[in-house]
């Protein structure tokens, strides 16, 4: 397993999955991570809506996204067809929610990476959860009562590689 630097340093957003699924112990282990992130005054209002990738919801949220951005047969839907979606909701009366979800998706990315597992973090169907239809979709994905979509992320056997991002810390950092 991965150190958390190396995991950081090899980890890419997996656009290509096998149809592999999940073991229990590796979602369990995915759901952990999420839920240890560290949350605004300790609040833990983050909530987390699992579903396999064949779950009939994920089609109708695919079919918004699409209606809502005009996209018309698209190459993969948004989770590139991974065997699990992790969908992360929060109080919409915190101030902090749409952070701390960032946080707990990026303990989940970093878990599934440690795994071996491939991970894309997904914020496409902000427009589709967050619309007309968000009562709806509130409802169908189990969100606590007064709770919204804030990010969600797919899991799965990595089908593709590619290297990871390069960055420049001349251009994003500075230090004074």
């Amino acid at each position: 397993m991965p150190t958390i630097l190396e995991a950081l340093e090899q980890r890419f957003s997996t656009r290509g999955y096998t149809a592999e699924k999940l073991t229990e112990a590796e979602r369990d282990t995915l759901i952990r991570a999420g839920l240890q992130a560290p949350t605004a005054a300790n609040r833990q209002e983050i909530h987390i809506t699992v579903l396999d990738g064949d779950n009939p919801i994920l089609e109708e949220i695919e079919a918004e996204k699409n209606a809502l951005a005009n996209i018309q047969n698209p190459a993969h839907n948004f989770y590139y067809e991974a065997p699990t979606v992790m969908i992360l909701s929060g109080d919409t009366a915190m101030a902090w929610s749409a952070v701390d979800a960032g946080i707990a998706v990026q303990n989940i990315a970093l878990a599934a990476e440690g795994l071996g597992l491939g991970s894309v973090i997904l914020g496409c169907i902000k427009a589709a959860l967050n619309g007309e239809k968000s009562e709806y979709f509130s409802k169908a994905l189990r969100f606590p009562e007064n709770y919204g979509y804030q990010v969600a992320i797919a899991v799965g056997h990595k089908a593709v590689t590619k290297a990871p991002h390069e960055y420049s810390a001349e251009k994003n950092v500075t230090i004074l």
